[in-house]
């Protein structure tokens, strides 16, 4: 038997933040726009004005509604009620597929879906690095990957957005025993268009969250070692949620280059792109970040680490990628980008070039529709 078409489809994930909530709210978008009935359940206070107004934007093409229900960061009690009432919203609109994201929404979406009643529902996760990122000897990762195996016999599918991803999960919970995907982050045909950079633009941006992950500080240390080793002044951007920025607005004046790096709110990306001249992806650990991805199809020179599946994007470029965590490294590339911005704006537009063939919202919402129907045919066969 084939799988119902139109599907009715809901995603669960907790943060409107982010990479992960960009690939959701894209693949939301174009799975409504292929006719496909859909719905959104996430976290009701994370976010801002920025996330608020994507959410409302996305609203109206949502069938199934947009439910927002408190979700705790971390595991506790709290997450038993907030499980009963994702239950309850998914009972009465029952969806073909449930498509959990992330750790929080993994978990919600499969539990659920094992419930009574519930398990014709194509089963679905995409795991977007998270709890990934965890230290298998520590006690907190053994927690979470024992859980990951354990939710394992509830998932139909995963689907990851990198090889890179597949790997660390084969390697830190296990073999998985259900139908696996590598689906990458796809982008939108206008998103390709250059981005100029505005009159009063600073050397570098960075957008992301506070977070050390993300390697902030890393970033202000080279910019500070480009001062007293190279007298250098290098000018930096750094745009994120409010959450965590005050520990590095104090790093920032600590190691004296408060007057040329300034913290903003996000927006969206390609207006960010625009107050700089290039970008840095400073991070110590990464699945297949979006912001890689925006910069180059922006046009963007970029400077960024060797760590998850940034050298997927990059191809045969990843011998440009710096190691994570060096701050020396991370400087002589700025300086080597910024000595030479013509060089930087070429190989930025080869750049733009290859991921053009390779990462489409279209493609992404093919490849991962085709999955949920291979699951429900199976199911129904």
């Amino acid at each position: 038997m084939l799988a119902p078409t139109p599907l009715r489809i809901v995603h669960v994930f907790r943060a409107p933040v982010g990479g992960l909530f960009r690939h959701v709210a894209d693949l939301a978008a174009a799975q409504a726009g292929s006719g496909h009935q859909v719905g959104i359940i996430c976290d009701a206070s994370t976010g801002g004005a920025y996330e608020d107004a994507t959410l409302r934007a996305l609203a109206p093409s949502l069938a199934l509604g947009l439910t927002r229900i408190a979700m705790p960061r971390h595991m506790s009690p709290a997450d038993i009620f907030a499980a009963v009432r994702v239950y309850r919203h998914v009972r009465r609109i029952a969806p073909d597929v449930i498509h959990g994201h992330g750790a929080k929404g993994g978990v919600y979406a499969r539990l659920i879906g094992a419930l009574p009643g519930m398990r014709g529902m194509a089963r679905i996760y995409t795991p977007h690095g998270g709890s990934l990122h965890y230290d298998p000897a520590s006690m907190i990762g053994r927690v979470y990957f024992s859980a990951e195996r354990i939710l394992e016999k509830f998932t139909d599918a995963l689907i990851h957005v990198c090889q890179f991803e597949a790997d660390t999960y084969r390697r830190k919970v296990g073999p998985p025993h259900c139908l696996v995907r590598i689906i990458p982050n796809g982008l939108n045909q206008d998103e390709f268009v250059p981005v100029e950079p505005r009159t009063d633009a600073r050397d570098l941006l960075f957008l992301g969250a506070f977070r050390r992950l993300k390697g902030i500080d890393v970033l202000l240390n080279a910019i500070a070692r480009l001062q007293s080793n190279d007298g250098m002044r290098v000018s930096a951007s750094l745009v994120g949620q409010p959450e965590g920025r005050a520990a590095y607005e104090a790093m920032a004046e600590q190691l004296g280059v408060a007057d040329r790096v300034t913290f903003h709110d996000p927006m969206r990306a390609r207006d960010a792109f625009a107050t700089a001249r290039a970008v840095t992806v400073p991070s110590r650990a990464e699945s297949m970040p979006y912001v890689v991805l925006e910069a180059i199809a922006a046009g963007m020179p970029i400077v960024t680490t060797n760590v998850g599946g940034i050298p997927e994007i990059f191809g045969s470029q990843a011998n440009e990628l710096v190691p994570a965590g060096d701050a020396d490294a991370l400087a002589g590339a700025i300086k080597t980008l910024l000595a030479s911005p013509s060089d930087a704006r070429l190989a930025a537009a080869r750049r733009r070039d290859r991921i053009a063939e390779h990462f489409s919202v279209r493609t992404m919402e093919h490849d991962i529709t085709a999955t949920y129907a291979e699951v429900l045919a199976h199911k129904l066969a």
